[in-house]
């Protein structure tokens, strides 16, 4: 199964990208910058939420009830207008839903690094936020997710699955910022002086956005 950077390395990664980045008008760049580190970020909090039957349970609702993938057969009219505000106060319900109180320090520490303040990170995010509940509904309607543990092992795919360790210890650690300096320099030191292995978070990163 690809993981969730190699779809935004994709064709419709590369639309998704433009597409926000046109919605929220912010450089391209950035928004590339805040997606790539965003989206594994969310999928990791997803799966942390998983972990708990009740959050497991809840999260499948999300997928049956709403969030089926169609939201990526037509992005074209998602971002051909200008985005819907019901898809936005739906990616703030997501959001603050997944996120929940380490919603603020996430976006910091994420704005800190890409270079935006954290207003416009969560303006992306929320535009994004159902169109990555999109791409976890396709993937769970093509595997046939239907429990717990299929539910684990489909984000534990996306997060790349064998990630490697000091990758995983960054998601956590974002996930457990406060927004405070330490944390911005220990996820500053992982991108830029981190792992450059093909593939990885910092690789990708390195690769996007090292020229």
């Amino acid at each position: 199964m690809a993981g969730i950077l190699d779809l935004l390395n994709s064709d419709l990664g590369k639309n998704i990208i433009n597409g926000v980045a046109g919605s929220t008008g912010t450089d391209q760049n950035k928004t590339a910058s805040v997606l790539t580190m965003a989206l594994p970020v969310l999928m990791k909090a997803m799966e942390r939420n998983a972990s708990t039957e009740e959050g497991a349970s809840g999260l499948m609702n999300a997928i049956n009830s709403k969030h089926d993938g169609s939201i990526l057969d037509n992005l074209g009219g998602l971002f051909g207008g200008g985005v819907d505000d019901n898809v936005k106060n739906d990616g703030a319900k997501i959001l603050n839903h997944v996120l929940g109180s380490k919603k603020q320090g996430v976006e910091q520490v994420i704005g800190q690094k890409a270079g935006l303040d954290a207003g416009s990170v969560d303006n992306i995010l929320k535009v994004a936020a159902p169109i990555l509940m999109g791409v976890l509904g396709k993937q769970a309607k093509q595997n046939n997710v239907s429990s717990q543990s299929d539910l684990n092992g489909l984000l534990g795919g996306l997060l790349g699955g064998s990630a490697a360790s000091n990758e995983q210890s960054f998601l956590e650690k974002i996930l457990d910022a406060d927004g405070d300096g330490s944390v911005i320099d220990d996820v500053a030191g992982m991108f830029l002086g981190g792992d450059k292995k093909k593939g990885g978070l910092g690789g990708l990163l390195g690769g996007l956005f090292g020229k």
